[in-house]
């Protein structure tokens, strides 16, 4: 269960976004100078010091982008480079913003979704007034129950269109330029948000 706060962001998450997005290298020739947000979605931190949270986004042409965040109230050791930015947010205090592909616990969360054939997590709201309809859905390949392998520390690398994350047993690779008519492999994180009714690949995994 994802808990959502009636707070203020500052800076928002599209002003983050918008201004961390057209420098990455995975974007290759995509133009990221204007971006749209058209659906995100979570995942839940067993322990309940990280939101995790996943945001698709269209450019100009009708690219998709996927751009997976993490939020802590504290600096994750040894992630300098993969550090974002800090926010202000106006309940939780400073949040200390990450490219989640580098972070264990979304490294984890995301694994095990996708093995044991999980979703995205169910939102809470702290204000029932603020509750709204959940229009993105992800869902993995494997089955309840699967047995999840060690997730060792992640080490991420850059190519063109995708994030490749080795994680122990575990290679993720997180489409970041998604291409909305693959669908996917064995073990597969696919998705449907508005606008794309047929679930598209968001990430696929190799254990070995």
């Amino acid at each position: 269960m994802a808990l959502i706060y009636s707070a203020q962001l500052n800076p928002s998450k599209i002003e983050l976004l918008r201004a961390w997005v057209p420098e990455q290298s995975w974007l290759g020739s995509t133009d990221a100078s204007s971006l749209e947000p058209i659906g995100a979605y979570r995942f839940d931190d067993p322990a309940g010091e990280v939101g995790i949270e996943t945001h698709l986004l269209r450019t100009t042409d009708g690219t998709v982008l996927q751009v997976p965040l993490t939020y802590r109230g504290a600096p994750l050791v040894g992630a300098d480079a993969f550090l974002i930015r800090t926010m202000e947010h106006s309940v939780l205090g400073e949040r200390w913003v990450y490219d989640a592909c580098s972070d264990p616990v979304y490294v984890r969360a995301l694994a095990t979704t996708i093995i044991s054939g999980g979703s995205e997590a169910p939102l809470e709201f702290a204000n029932p007034d603020d509750a709204r309809e959940v229009t993105t859905h992800v869902f993995g390949s494997g089955a309840a129950g699967s047995v999840v392998p060690e997730i060792g520390v992640a080490t991420c690398s850059t190519v063109v269109g995708a994030t490749v994350i080795a994680a122990g047993a575990v290679e993720l690779t997180v489409v970041r330029v998604v291409d909305l008519t693959r669908t996917s492999g064995d073990f597969a994180l696919t998705g449907t948000w508005p606008g794309q009714a047929d679930p598209a690949l968001l990430v696929s995994m190799r254990i070995g």
